[in-house]
């Protein structure tokens, strides 16, 4: 019997845009497990509404993203990766983060692995070294490079985020494939992947992208005073917000 996954990643704090896709998935009575690549918080500032969307589910498994790992940080008084501009909105992340959803979150692993109809896929936020930190963005990602990365992994499947783009890639020792940002992109689409194996191990990519109103998502920044509001609505959503002034 054929088995059929959604993977999702990098929310960032959009709830307009993860309620879009969690939508669409629960039209699909086939998708019988979501995963959710990292970056839950962090960028977008509806901190609490996307944990307590994402938390209250029972079919989602979750893997830490580097956004997720520096709140957790500032909240345990480690010292986080994060500095200068990016460091005072992780504070103000983590000072707005209501408590309750601290155990769940300091919960959730940097790789998770599954297998469905034989095929071991392997979760992961980005590409982790030994000491399971995350190594640069790769802006020229090739199926050679990412093969040298995982030589030693036994996934046949490799999912992973950060990267703001799709990657479907396709090698002579596995599949590689990263949906996008579902929270942070220059229009109004959510981003997510449909993965289906069927019973001879054969796998199957859809790449969604959901339209959703991200108006009052965009105006919020500047109402909820965003630490660096304007150079994330520049960067990470290419100033759609202009044209709602």
């Amino acid at each position: 019997m054929e088995k059929k996954i959604a993977i999702l990643t990098d929310i960032h704090g959009n709830l307009s845009a993860l309620k879009a896709v969690l939508d669409e998935i629960d039209q699909d009575n086939e998708i019988e497990h979501l995963y959710c690549l990292g970056d839950l918080v962090g960028i977008g500032y509806e901190t609490n509404k996307v944990l307590q969307m994402l938390f209250s589910r029972k079919d989602i498994s979750f893997v830490l993203g580097n956004h997720d790992e520096a709140i957790l940080d500032i909240i345990s008084g480690r010292e986080p990766y994060s500095k200068g501009n990016e460091r005072e909105h992780h504070q103000w992340i983590a000072t707005h983060l209501d408590q309750k959803f601290i155990p769940n979150l300091s919960k959730i692993q940097p790789t998770l692995e599954s297998i469905y109809n034989g095929q071991r896929l392997l979760f992961v936020h980005y590409h982790l070294n030994g000491k399971n930190e995350f190594f640069p963005v790769d802006q020229e990602p090739t199926t050679k490079k990412l093969d040298e990365l995982y030589r030693t992994s036994p996934a046949d499947v490799v999912c992973f985020g950060h990267h703001h783009v799709v990657h479907h890639f396709k090698s002579k020792e596995r599949l590689y494939l990263n949906p996008s940002s579902l929270g942070c992109y220059h229009k109004p689409l959510a981003h997510y992947a449909i993965m289906t194996v069927g019973e001879k191990r054969e796998i199957s990519v859809t790449l969604r992208e959901v339209p959703y109103d991200n108006r009052e998502f965009l105006l919020g920044y500047q109402r909820q005073n965003v630490p660096a509001a304007d150079y994330i609505l520049k960067i990470f959503h290419g100033d759609q917000h202009l044209k709602y002034l």
